[in-house]
């Protein structure tokens, strides 16, 4: 194996343990020792691909936007020229991908809002670029930034572990999220009613 392999190899494990360890254990118990431990490297060979946690984090972080843009962009490839909407639909379908899993983002963003809050500067400016896009796609601005902020709504719950909303429940709400002929008309003004 070449050194470029045998370093993307490390790297991605050390991605993978940190998220590990935020998932199990939670953010505050993400060290440069706990990662050394979780992945089987040793510190000197985890601090030569990061010098810090907040590298850790950040890279982290890249990743899974990386991971989740690329989600997003098949979907409108394979979707969009179905869809009215088709920039909002695939943001919805990628923040139902985002659920909890052993991949998610959401740990990597619950890692970094919780150890290093300056990271998320990272996805606040592509999340407001998505959405000036979104808004200018709709005919109703104001109802696609609802369907936006209620399909995060249901990640953020459900990964902070205080979503009442059961999981069946939770994907029968994402699915209407995405239809947008159940909201086909919410948007429109109704005439006032005659005095």
């Amino acid at each position: 194996m070449d050194n470029i392999s045998r370093s993307e190899k490390t790297r991605n494990a050390v991605l993978q343990a940190a998220l590990s360890i935020i998932a199990r254990d939670g953010p505050g118990r993400l060290t440069l020792d706990a990662i050394a431990r979780e992945s089987g490297i040793s510190k000197g060979g985890l601090m030569h691909q990061f010098r810090t946690k907040e590298a850790v984090l950040k890279a982290l972080l890249e990743r899974q936007i990386a991971h989740f843009e690329n989600f997003s962009g098949k979907y409108m490839a394979e979707h969009g020229s179905t869809q009215p909407q088709p920039h909002l639909a695939a943001q919805i379908a990628t923040m139902r991908e985002a659920l909890p899993g052993p991949d998610s983002v959401a740990f990597a963003l619950l890692g970094a809002m919780g150890q290093e809050p300056g990271l998320l500067s990272i996805t606040r400016e592509i999340d407001a670029k998505k959405l000036k896009t979104i808004k200018a796609e709709a005919a109703d601005p104001d109802l696609a930034t609802l369907r936006w902020v209620a399909a995060r709504g249901l990640v953020v719950t459900a990964v902070l572990g205080i979503c009442p909303i059961p999981e069946d429940e939770r994907e029968r709400l994402f699915d209407r999220l995405m239809d947008d002929r159940q909201w086909s008309g919410l948007g429109e003004k109704k005439p006032n009613p005659a005095p």
